[in-house]
């Protein structure tokens, strides 16, 4: 059976469509259909493997940036992955990826990250999990005893904050690996459509100024909220999205402002990734976490991903090599000078790497990358093989900054 893999076109949306409802289900009533002009100004490309009986497998990607040690790093985030159930097995997906990945390459795209529904079948393609993304519910009768900090407000944000909410962002997603920057498509939110989101966005403004790096009047924090139904703590939800803070107090009372609401509410679901910050000054950590969602990366260029990251490293010199994925194999070696990492591609083999140098597959270069795991514990599953005389010092390259992600696609 022939199988041609393409972009999708606006014609091919009822198939597109109709396996992405097979796939992930289907709303009572069906989803509408895109206009063209809807589709076409939406900015994500889409691809479809296409065999003598039509659409057998899918995908989306959406380009954008997001934060990995200190700058904003070209993203293709992969989403809507789906496979003819009659299909599955027949090796489509494999072909479908080296042809959409092979698009986002030649565009510039240094990452790829998705979250997967089962992670072995990317761990097959390169892909490995750095992370998180979680639903996490509190009780609000604990957040209500948290309290309010001196030298820091709460008041609701209107659109005149959109650029102090953004600015808020922008500073914390800097000092982590993986957020999306949220500076394209489908990612930036204009600020009426933003406020409209949420019951409220409540925003943390620093009163004193005496906060080293802030200003008084300063916006220092802000969550954004939605109420839900009901007035019963046993069962009224509400949720929370980008509770994000840059001073410990700023925190607390974004806290308190929403453990005001226990008397009526008794769960916050809170959206949140890793060890967050603002989750250290709560007296009780008392959580459930109520959905978990792996977020996966998979590295597309070597060079342009280890490369020009900033370093306190000066004059460090390690020479590596990546095995296995064809777009990836080859050796390199690593110096830091003025402050930021170069790489030099050597003309060694990569099967006679190994005698003189570390070696990593691709899911234990997009772990080293990410900081989400260390040299040693790379060696333990497998991902590093080779000469480990670089081990603490590769580690040290790419580690120091958490793992977050904020946004779902």
């Amino acid at each position: 059976m022939s199988l041609t893999v393409r972009p999708v076109e606006y014609t091919d949306q009822p198939d597109f469509n109709r396996l992405g409802g097979e796939a992930f289900g289907t709303p009572a009533g069906g989803r509408p259909a895109p206009t063209r002009e809807e589709w076409e100004a939406a900015g994500f490309r889409e691809w479809g493997a296409f065999d003598d009986d039509g659409l057998a497998a899918r995908l989306r990607v959406y380009g954008f940036t997001s934060w990995f040690h200190g700058a904003r790093v070209p993203t293709a985030g992969v989403a809507g992955v789906a496979v003819e159930p009659e299909r599955r097995g027949s090796g489509h997906l494999v072909r479908l990826f080296d042809a959409a990945l092979g698009e986002a390459r030649e565009r510039g795209e240094t990452l790829s990250t998705l979250f997967p529904t089962a992670p072995g079948i990317y761990r097959r393609l390169g892909y490995e999990v750095v992370g998180s993304f979680d639903d996490v519910d509190v009780p609000l009768q604990n957040l209500s005893r948290v309290a309010a900090p001196d030298g820091v407000v709460t008041r609701r944000a209107g659109v005149a904050d959109f650029d102090a909410i953004v600015a808020v962002h922008h500073r914390w997603a800097a000092a982590q690996n993986g957020p999306v920057s949220r500076a394209e498509k489908p990612f930036w939110t204009p600020p009426e459509k933003l406020l409209a989101d949420y019951t409220g966005i409540t925003l943390a403004i620093d009163t004193r100024g005496d906060t080293p790096g802030h200003t008084a009047g300063e916006v220092v924090g802000f969550a954004g909220w939605i109420r839900g139904e009901g007035y019963t703590p046993g069962t009224a939800v509400m949720e929370v999205d980008d509770l994000i803070a840059l001073t410990p107090d700023a925190a607390r009372a974004l806290w308190h402002t929403l453990g005001s609401f226990s008397t009526v509410v008794g769960t916050a679901r809170v959206s949140t990734s890793g060890l967050d910050p603002a989750w250290l000054v709560l007296p009780d950590l008392t959580s459930r976490v109520h959905a978990s969602h792996p977020y996966m990366l998979r590295v597309l260029d070597v060079a342009r991903a280890l490369g020009g990251v900033a370093s306190p490293l000066e004059g460090a010199r390690v020479p590596f090599a990546v095995r296995g994925a064809q777009d990836l194999a080859g050796a390199w070696t690593l110096t830091v000078s003025d402050g930021v990492t170069h790489l030099e591609r050597d003309t060694v083999a990569v099967e006679d790497a190994h005698h003189e140098r570390p070696v990593l597959d691709p899911n234990g270069l997009a772990l080293l990358y990410a900081g989400a795991q260390s040299a040693a514990n790379l060696r333990l599953t497998g991902h590093l093989t080779g000469s480990s005389g670089h081990d603490a010092v590769l580690t040290s390259l790419f580690a120091g900054r958490q793992l977050h992600v904020r946004d779902y696609f």
